[in-house]
């Protein structure tokens, strides 16, 4: 690991007193159901950002007249349609919503931000959520990756329960320090991207951190839009993407079996990695960082830390 910690100079955070600069990208596809509530959230926010683009890829239901709404009433958001390419497929899970994130990124009309935020049209928050993020991060300069944790609704839809954990920010809201994104590359556009990130941001000495008493609502559960079995397979394919360590990879695939589709999904999600093993599918980071992220999750396994850590993606 590089044991070199990110500077605390050029970039250190605005002091209290002035507004930190802060942008979001929301890439979005056919979320008439739930963007509303998004909408409601960021606007409603005690800090605003300077700049909101919501990417509209290839919607074909309100979603974009709702957006629009809204962009009338805020100078700092805007709607950017992007239009559909031959070719492609209607869905393409980590790939097609990076590409739409970094089509979102050339909208932006200052580059002048401190932080750079990805944000999901499914989601939804307190009035307070980026402030305190903000206030995170200019407490702790070595923070490079921030969120509130994670809640989605129960299969029975009676209760909210946490999905993320103290070490890992969930995919559909992620917050970035702007030296940490720049260190690590920026975003992969891959399946496992929400990893890749998050390995690479603690191997050249990051800290990554949710913080669970700041609640985010995620409302289109993972799966939903694929089926749950799909999204297991997807998982594990995601995970030899990432390099994880096969006795670890089988940790979780056994944990899944306890959680819809049960014995199904965890057994499809370690085939998948397996048959991606065997098949030497690409892989996305360098052997430096697969081997530190492989001795992290033996020492998670062999300290007995297979709780929520087994829900890093």
């Amino acid at each position: 690991m590089n044991e070199q910690r990110p500077s605390t100079g050029a970039e250190q955070v605005t002091p209290p007193g002035h507004a930190a600069k802060y942008a979001v990208i929301s890439p979005v596809r056919n979320e008439a159901q739930y963007i509303e509530l998004t909408l409601k959230a960021m606007t409603s926010q005690t800090l605003p950002p300077n700049e909101w683009i919501i990417v509209d890829d290839c919607s074909t239901d309100e979603t974009a007249q709702i957006v629009e709404k809204y962009a009338r009433e805020h100078a700092w958001l805007k709607l950017a349609r992007r239009e559909r390419r031959e070719g492609k497929a209607d869905r393409q899970r980590g790939k097609g919503v990076i590409d739409a994130f970094y089509f979102g990124v050339q909208q932006l009309a200052d580059a002048d931000y401190q932080f750079i935020i990805k944000l999901d049209g499914d989601v939804s928050f307190e009035p307070n959520y980026f402030e305190y993020l903000i206030e995170q991060f200019a407490s702790n300069p070595c923070l490079g990756i921030a969120g509130g944790g994670m809640y989605e609704r129960s299969a029975d839809g009676a209760h909210w329960s946490l999905k993320s954990a103290g070490d890992h920010v969930g995919g559909p809201a992620k917050m970035y320090r702007r030296t940490c994104f720049e260190d690590i590359g920026g975003l992969m556009p891959a399946l496992g991207w929400d990893g890749v990130d998050e390995w690479q941001a603690l191997y050249a000495g990051w800290e990554v951190r949710s913080f669970a008493e700041l609640k985010f609502y995620h409302y289109r559960v993972m799966g939903n839009a694929t089926g749950p079995l799909k999204a297991k397979i997807e998982q594990g394919y995601g995970a030899h993407a990432m390099g994880y360590h096969p006795f670890y990879l089988i940790a979780r695939g056994i944990r899944h079996m306890l959680t819809p589709p049960y014995i199904a999904g965890g057994l499809a999600m370690i085939g998948a990695y397996f048959q991606a093993a065997l098949q030497r599918r690409e892989q996305l980071m360098s052997a430096e960082v697969m081997r530190y992220l492989r001795r992290t999750q033996l020492r998670q396994l062999l300290g007995g830390l297979m709780g929520k850590r087994m829900l890093r993606y």
